[in-house]
């Protein structure tokens, strides 16, 4: 059985080796066949991987002739590297007891018909691929390609294994067009597809704050269906594009340049800071060079395509170009890998023309190649910094080794390499029945039962779990890195992962230094500033674009950049621009306020100031002032007074219904009773000292009846409230409190049509204004008869105060309750200041020598008008003889004059039954004398 084994394996090395044919690579002569590695084996994996950047001269390629590839490919090498490593390991651990793996590694120059060329290489059997209609029993040498690189290149080579059902396996390939089941049933990868890599980007953008991004994609497979796939994962995350650029990689490098330029004449004229750059790595290349050589600096984000491109990372000026962020697939280091590379030699019984390659450019001693005009066999400049410095003093460069590849590639990346080929060794286990000792499955069997094998395959490495999904993909993540700054160069750091399965961005290094801030703050990249809180998005053309417009009363924001502002729950209330919500705060005249304090003192002295005049009219109630201001009369005012100043306390505290309806009662009743009594005393000085005819006097005599006119004026102002109280009764006041107001007033509301409340005080205005005018009739009668001058000075105060109040009142509804509490204790304290105090003074302090003489005299001097006074005459007395003594006493009422001297009251009663010629008042005054033995007044 090992004899039959082994005449397979070295059955396949020749029929490897019968495969080539000559092509050109540069560095190597002819003889070099198209696949340029192998290493024999009983199952043999194809390696699909471009060692070579480009083909040379595509556009002048008129005849089917051999490719002609240029510039070395440094990492895509360290993959093959990779791959072969991980197959001659598996080797050596007799995972397949009895089988050993072989492989076939050719270059596919990252150009899609290179790649399917080289198919036609693995698939040949003796050395041609002949055409069947069924190949279901058809059994190439190779069972399993591993690669392409590029998505474009897989796609290509997808759609022709779609034929013979071979399975392609790629570590790199992540365009989401791939994971389309019936169009490429045989492609399966080992990475996530590019579905959850732009959902990555986006939200990396999103964490960082960039909405307004500029987007460069190359014009292929891979770069036109990231593409779309970003723009249907942009908006969730509140990203927008500023431009989206497109660049053809397949130009000749005149016509490239051509579009390089235009593209970065967008980059720089655009406001987006941040770039997104879905292109090859030699596309990305072009690209910073222009950028470098104007001075253009911006926040790149890579695609997975060249995240970690070493060649980049090591250009010149490459520190120029701003900050370089980008989504690498999920790595892992290798120690035997490592040291594999400090030793590179070919597989035994095989060959690798691509170590010989590289071992030319690192230790050949070419100095004319650093030249100003190198010879055209010379690398690339950038190749030829790879050049060992003791390369001219080597002597046979094949058999030099060094430790170059470890410390300048990152060679973690080479993980999904060495994943793929654990994934087919695991396959190829079920599938031959292998045991711990031997597998006893077919060898020779057709690709599509390894192709069955994979997609159900399950396998641990480097302590991770690792499996296919539905569409033929591995769903383990992403490393975020960021290019930081070196001396010349940039190195790769992974600062977070990102999960795929619940869409979170894990950051391991948080504050990291940014070269376009100089420091840990993040840049800016926005098409507007952000929307504080108490602000709202008001979008113009773009979600992105858009102004900041406060939020209006009764909402709210309280995160920035809302499209819409919350609405306040109830009993709560938010003004304009506000962040949050809030009680409003109730309005009412508190106990513990300063303003309500100073009212309740103002009306308590007033109650205290009725309280002592009371007192006073009491104890000088015989004085001659007393009996003018007719003593009883003034204690009823004063009775009304105090329940005015009384109602004041109600408008104090938190206002409810009883409280509304009792201080507009008490105040109605108690200053309508107060000016009732004024009327009275206006209406008497009337009657008295104005003449009238016999009958018009006689009718106004009559209706003088002071207790019947104080309750009937009252007992109206009654009725008026009662009817104010069942038809339109004063309430809590209802109305919603102002929308741009955070205080709610609570207050009383006067009645809903305000029509009692009206009539109330229109009521109480009548009889001022019935009081002013009768007291103006008998202005120029001597205040020792009359109060004439304080009723108009008193009454004037009352309807000049209401009148200011009712417009306040009407425009201002937040302080009507202070307002009305003001103007009831203004006009109360303009009667008492009037009415009141005057009288105490003259009781208390006045001189007593003013006799009635005296005020005659006074009285004569302002009058000029005649008296017509009808008396019937019992007896002459002279007046001015009868008033001369000192003891005498007088008093003045409405209908009679009594003079009283000693014991005796004189009463001067005017009669109208006839009439006398008028007299003045010097001459004596006749008068029917009647003697009493009280006094008797009005």
């Amino acid at each position: 059985m090992q004899k039959c084994r082994l005449a397979c394996s070295l059955l396949s090395a020749l029929l490897l080796l019968l495969s080539c044919v000559p092509a050109a690579v540069d560095g190597c002569d002819s003889a070099q066949c198209v696949c340029g590695a192998a290493g024999p084996g009983d199952v043999v994996i194809g390696i699909m991987l471009p060692c070579h950047h480009k083909v040379r001269a595509l556009n002048e390629r008129i005849r089917p002739e051999s490719f002609h590839c240029s510039d070395f490919d440094l990492e895509s090498f360290m993959l093959s590297l990779a791959t072969i490593h991980e197959i001659e390991a598996i080797n050596a651990a007799g995972f397949l007891p009895g089988v050993r793996l072989g492989y076939l590694m050719c270059d596919t120059c990252s150009y899609a018909s290179k790649a399917l060329q080289n198919v036609e290489h693995m698939l040949a059997v003796n050395m041609s691929l002949h055409v069947q209609c069924d190949y279901t029993s058809f059994r190439p040498t190779v069972k399993i390609i591993l690669g392409a690189l590029y998505s474009e290149v897989s796609i290509a080579v997808a759609r022709l294994l779609n034929v013979y059902m071979v399975p392609l396996l790629s570590s790199t390939s992540s365009s989401p067009e791939l994971s389309n089941k019936p169009r490429f049933p045989v492609f399966m990868r080992t990475i996530p597809s590019d579905t959850h890599q732009t959902k990555a980007l986006a939200k990396i953008m999103h964490h960082y704050d960039w909405n307004w991004v500029g987007v460069v994609y190359g014009d292929d497979d891979y770069g036109r269906a990231a593409f779309q796939s970003f723009l249907r994962d942009a908006e969730p995350n509140g990203v927008c594009l500023a431009y989206q650029e497109m660049l053809p990689h397949y130009l000749d490098p005149s016509d490239r340049m051509q579009w390089i330029r235009q593209v970065a004449n967008q980059i720089r004229s655009s406001s987006a800071q941040v770039v997104l750059l879905i292109l090859k790595a030699e596309l990305v290349d072009a690209l910073f060079r222009e950028m470098i050589r104007t001075n253009t600096s911006r926040t790149w984000i890579a695609s997975d395509s060249w995240s970690s491109s070493w060649t980049l990372a090591q250009m010149d000026g490459i520190n120029q170009v701003g900050d370089i962020l980008g989504l690498t697939f999920v790595a892992g280091e290798s120690e035997s890998f490592n040291d594999y590379l400090k030793n590179l030699k070919a597989t035994t019984g095989g060959y690798n023309h691509f170590i010989e390659e590289y071992k030319s450019i690192r230790f050949n001693c070419t100095p004319e190649c650093f030249s100003n005009m190198p010879p055209s066999y010379c690398p690339s400049k950038d190749l030829l910094r790879i050049k060992a410095d003791d390369a001219c003093s080597v002597t046979d460069p094949q058999e030099q080794n060094d430790d170059y590849l470890v410390h300048n590639l990152d060679t973690s990346k080479a993980f999904s390499n060495r994943v793929a080929v654990w994934a087919v060794a695991n396959a190829l286990r079920k599938l031959l029945k292998c045991n711990s000792s031997s597998c006893s499955g077919e060898i020779n069997f057709p690709p599509w039962k390894l192709l069955k094998e994979l997609k159900n395959v399950k396998f641990q490495l480097d302590n991770q779990s690792f499996f296919f999904d539905e569409y033929g993909d591995f769903v383990n993540g992403y490393d975020l890195i960021m290019w930081e700054k070196g001396s010349q160069h940039r190195r790769f750091r992974r600062i977070g992962k990102y999960h795929i399965f619940d869409g979170r961005i894990e950051l391991i290094v948080k504050n990291v230094t940014w070269l376009s801030t100089a420091n840990s703050t993040t840049p800016q990249s926005r098409c507007s500033k952000r929307c504080a809180p108490g602000y709202l998005k008001k979008i113009l053309n773009v979600s992105c674009c858009y102004n900041c417009t406060q939020c209006l009363e009764g909402t709210y924001s309280d995160a920035w950049d809302l499209h819409v502002c919350k609405k306040c729950p109830d009993g709560n209330w938010s003004l304009k621009g506000w962040t949050r919500c809030e009680k409003r705060h109730e309005s009412f005249l508190r106990w513990s306020d300063a303003h309500p304090i100073s009212m309740m003192g103002a009306a308590a002295f007033g109650i205290v100031l009725l309280f002592v005049s009371f007192v006073v009219f009491l104890v000088c109630r015989h004085s001659a002032p007393m009996k003018r201001a007719e003593v009883r009369l003034s204690c009823v005012m004063m009775a009304g007074l105090a329940v005015s100043f009384a109602s004041v306390i109600c408008f104090m505290g938190r206002p409810n219904k009883s409280l509304c309806q009792a201080r507009e009662v008490m105040y109605a009743m108690g200053f309508t009773l107060c000016v009732s009594c004024i009327l009275v005393k206006a209406y008497r000085t009337f009657l008295v000292f104005l003449p009238f005819s016999q009958i018009t006097c006689r009718q106004l005599h009559k209706l003088y009846k002071p207790p019947v006119i104080v309750i009937v004026i009252t007992a109206v102002q009654g009725i008026i409230c009662l009817l104010w109280l069942m038809f339109d009764s004063p309430d809590i006041d209802i109305t919603p409190p102002s929308p741009q107001s955070m205080t709610e007033i609570i207050q009383c509301s006067e009645g809903p049509k305000y029509i009692g409340f009206g009539l109330m005080l229109s009521y109480i205005a009548l009889l001022a204004l019935a009081c002013f005018l009768l007291a103006f009739k008998g202005r120029k009668v001597p205040q020792e008869f009359s109060e004439t001058g304080y009723i108009i000075f008193s009454m004037l105060m009352y309807l000049f105060v209401w009148v200011c109040f009712i417009p306040v009142y009407l425009t201002n509804k937040e302080e009507r309750t202070p307002v009305q509490a003001s103007a009831i204790l203004v006009s109360s304290y303009g009667i008492i200041f009037c009415h009141f105090l005057p009288k105490c003074y003259e009781a208390l302090w006045a001189s007593e020598t003013d006799t009635l003489e005296r005020i005659l005299k006074r009285w004569r001097c302002f009058s000029s008008r005649h008296f017509d006074l009808e008396t019937k005459v019992d007896k002459d007395i002279p007046v001015v003889d009868m008033l001369s003594h000192r003891n005498d006493r007088f008093s003045v009422s409405s209908t009679t004059t009594i003079l009283s001297p000693a014991d005796s009251e004189v009463v001067v009663k005017p009669f109208y039954n006839k009439m006398i010629p008028p007299y003045r008042f010097s001459k004596r005054l006749k008068s029917e004398v009647i003697r009493r033995r009280r006094s008797i007044s009005f």
